[in-house]
């Protein structure tokens, strides 16, 4: 049902995948900024201790970094590749 709704519609591409796109654009963004930016860092802030019962265990980083292996992307560092 839902295929035939989207070829009548011409869509190509999911929600999921726009989403996705956004979340790349903008670790991306941040990515490029300079060091010492609150969003950046804040991005690379890592908390200590443990999370709380019924917490999710994958961090929105985690879910980036698979990301970029889902798309055949390298996340550089300094100039270097990791």
């Amino acid at each position: 049902m839902n295929t035939i709704i989207k070829q009548q519609m011409n869509v190509t591409r999911s929600l999921l995948d726009d989403i996705k796109t956004k979340q790349l654009k903008c670790y991306g963004h941040v990515q490029r900024m300079e060091e010492g930016r609150l969003p950046k860092e804040v991005m690379e802030w890592r908390p200590s201790g443990r999370r709380k019962r019924g917490r999710p265990k994958a961090t929105w980083a985690e879910g980036i970094t698979g990301l970029l292996g889902e798309k055949g992307l390298m996340e550089k560092t300094n100039g270097r590749k990791r």
